[in-house]
């Protein structure tokens, strides 16, 4: 049968795929997120795993789908739903379309694959998810986007409304930016060099040599019940199937195919003019082939996002600050994000795929460093310095794919307690420069921090209740102190529940006759 076609189809769904991802990470209006992200990230293989340890058979489903496939076809997840193969897949169109390449036939690079294969098992095993985090191939393309292409994009948003601001048109509104953490634009890069550079020398290298997926989905297709074959009967041994071949694994000469190193891009279908190539049933003899011819959160979201940019221009309009304080902040526990129900529950299932990171209308969502440890690196923590959690907002449990941020209720979610606010009184500018500030407490959204005054300074100062405390983090993002905050949140490393605020009643009666005399 002519299966030209299927190269036609993959194209098509791969590029759903694509768009759709990529989408999620260049959305700049944050008003997609919440609402979409479940459909293509549904398929996506690591994450789809760890969220049926850590959530249940149905969140995981795709897993299972994607396990199926494989069995039935081969590696089809690697050319039509991986972002990052597809990505790699466009890089080498347009490396063939400025200059033809052909590939041939390469020795596998089987003791690379299987070594990095069965140490990310083994790691994952034993409790550590670095392998995962640094080799998953669909937070690779995540982190990529997010630290590479879409401060990119914001640029351009920003300096194409700047200019248009100029001609009196306000279509396009400026975006916060509050930058990228080095090592993960570094790392990012690093990871688009080594795949750009390893496409145009050699099509699908990475996937058959480093990514663990890629390995493990290839030891399942060699029992995979269809396999592409070469016909005997029907090959003319023109070697156009060898030359297309972006995995190097069609030996035209012998007619073999390696089976394990095939992405199933159906480029050999396409260029075949003998079908001497196909699909064959794994236990079925081989026959000659005779041709044959014939919304609903859209609004929601958009509202948080201008809520949180808006938020975040008054707290930035800070006092001056003259004297420089001492006291260290010395945080004992990295803040993590909430639904994410513990640091333990987030660093064994997040992949640091950097969704919840492009999707947070804050930015306060940023790649650690090494706050949660190094088999943790590049996994996103609350970054109080460069913004705070919005009180309304649970962007971030609605895109998680992998079940290290569970979605969560938002009147449930305004009660996670993420964290403990503290106060050094030492580095506080009501003390150290006799100032009024209270920007702390003005911000605080559960009135966790007030303001009492203190015959010390005979100033009001700062007093806070950690009970009702949700760790949001917008009093340390407020604070105008320098160089360490007088104010900050230690995190919790389980996530508890904070007592509602109780609601101030007024004591003083009011005279309605004196007050409207009229």
């Amino acid at each position: 049968m002519d299966l030209q076609f299927l190269k036609k189809i993959r194209v098509i769904i791969s590029l759903i795929f694509f768009i759709s991802v990529s989408v999620l990470y260049f959305d700049l209006s944050f008003s997609i997120q919440s609402w979409f992200a479940d459909y293509p990230l549904f398929l996506q293989f690591i994450p789809s795993f760890l969220k049926l340890i850590s959530v249940g058979f149905l969140a995981g489903l795709g897993f299972f789908i994607v396990l199926i496939l494989t069995i039935l076809f081969g590696r089809v997840y690697c050319s039509t739903i991986c972002p990052l193969g597809i990505f790699q897949d466009i890089i080498l169109f347009i490396r063939r379309k400025i200059k033809r390449i052909n590939f041939d036939l390469k020795s596998p690079w089987n003791k690379t694959r299987y070594t990095i294969l069965t140490i990310t098992i083994l790691l994952f095993l034993l409790g550590i998810s670095l392998g995962l985090n640094l080799l998953d191939p669909y937070s690779n393309y995540g982190r990529i986007v997010n630290n590479i292409f879409r401060p990119t994009a914001i640029g351009v948003n920003n300096l194409s409304a700047s200019i248009l601001e100029s001609l009196g048109i306000y279509f396009i509104s400026p975006m916060e930016f509050v930058g990228v953490k080095l090592f993960s634009f570094i790392f990012s890069l690093s990871i688009l060099i080594l795949v750009a550079w390893m496409s145009v020398k050699n099509g699908r290298l990475f996937c058959n040599s480093i990514c663990p997926v890629g390995t493990f989905l290839g030891l399942i297709s060699k029992f995979s019940i269809f396999k592409i074959g070469i016909i005997e009967s029907n090959c003319i041994k023109c070697g156009d199937c060898e030359t297309v071949c972006k995995s190097s694994c069609i030996n035209s000469a012998d007619e073999q195919i390696d089976f394990s190193r095939c992405v199933g891009c159906f480029n050999c279908f396409d260029v075949c003019p003998s079908i001497g190539i196909t699909y064959l049933p794994r236990y079925k003899k081989e026959k000659a082939v005779v041709p044959n011819n014939s919304k609903r959160d859209f609004f929601k979201n958009i509202g948080i996002f201008l809520i949180g940019s808006n938020l975040i221009a008054k707290a930035q309009q800070k006092i001056e600050v003259y004297k420089l304080n001492t006291v260290p902040v010395i945080r004992n526990t990295p803040v993590s994000p909430p639904g994410s129900l513990s640091i333990e529950n987030f660093n064994d299932n997040c992949t640091a795929c950097h969704l919840c990171v492009a999707s947070c209308p804050t930015q306060v969502l940023q790649p650690s460093f090494l706050e949660y440890g190094l088999l943790q690196i590049m996994q996103p923590r609350m970054d109080y310095k460069s913004s705070y959690c919005t009180f309304e907002c649970k962007i971030c449990s609605e895109v998680c794919p992998s079940g290290a941020i569970v979605n969560q209720d938002l009147e449930a979610k305004k009660t996670i307690q993420l964290g403990k606010v503290n106060f050094i009184k030492e580095n506080c500018v009501v003390y150290t420069q006799k100032t009024d500030c209270g920007a702390c407490a003005e911000h605080c959204p559960t009135k966790a921090v007030k303001m009492e005054l203190d015959i010390e300074v005979n100033k009001n100062a700062p007093v806070t209740n950690q009970e009702i405390c949700v760790g949001c983090g917008a009093c340390e993002f407020a604070c105008p102190t320098k160089p360490y905050k007088a104010i900050y949140v230690d995190g919790n490393p389980v996530h508890q529940i904070a007592q509602k605020p109780q609601e101030e009643k007024l004591e003083e009666k009011v005279d309605l006759k004196e007050a409207f005399p009229f």
